[in-house]
């Protein structure tokens, strides 16, 4: 099911996805960017912060990277008060999962991981193709709730479709 090519293809979405995303609400005030707009985590940049973080405990649990300072839920959006320094982090990161998806090994993804879950408190067991491919979903859900936050500010965010990745 997950091949070396799609999570290659995945990093790359993400980068493209994240660049244009930190662009848009770099136009923006402090005050915009933090402005509870109703989402799910409220604003654009407890949003950002929050996938940041939940992409660095998916890496950390597949062993590729230190876990966040806050290894909680509670605290994923506020992995980063400054702007700037959550704009730097965001693109080291990206790197750091591209880096990652340029050596995964399929083989790797046919086993099982097991975790203590954040949200729930309990132990969980999943395929690790499961939860790879759950990492970018993940991503691309909470990156369409910023893209509507950007949007109701008056922002248009542009293509998100995969097939227009630039090369």
């Amino acid at each position: 099911m997950i091949t070396n090519d799609w999570v290659v293809t995945m990093a790359r979405y993400n980068t493209w996805q994240n660049r244009s995303v930190f662009g848009l609400a770099s136009s923006l005030s402090d005050d915009q960017r933090r402005e509870d707009l109703g989402a799910f985590f409220k604003s654009i940049h407890a949003t950002l912060n929050h996938i940041l973080w939940a992409d660095q405990m998916w890496l950390f649990r597949f062993g590729v990277c230190p876990a966040p300072a806050d290894k909680t839920l509670a605290g994923s959006t506020k992995l980063f008060e400054n702007w700037e320094d959550l704009c730097a982090e965001r693109d080291r990161f990206d790197g750091v999962l591209r880096g990652w998806a340029d050596t995964f090994d399929p083989a790797w993804a046919q086993g099982d991981m097991t975790w203590v879950s954040g949200g729930t408190g309990q132990e969980v067991t999943r395929s690790r193709g499961l939860l790879v491919a759950h990492m970018f979903n993940h991503q691309t859900h909470h990156r369409g709730q910023v893209n509507c936050m950007l949007t109701r500010l008056g922002l248009n965010p542009g293509v998100t479709d995969m097939p227009f990745i630039p090369d």
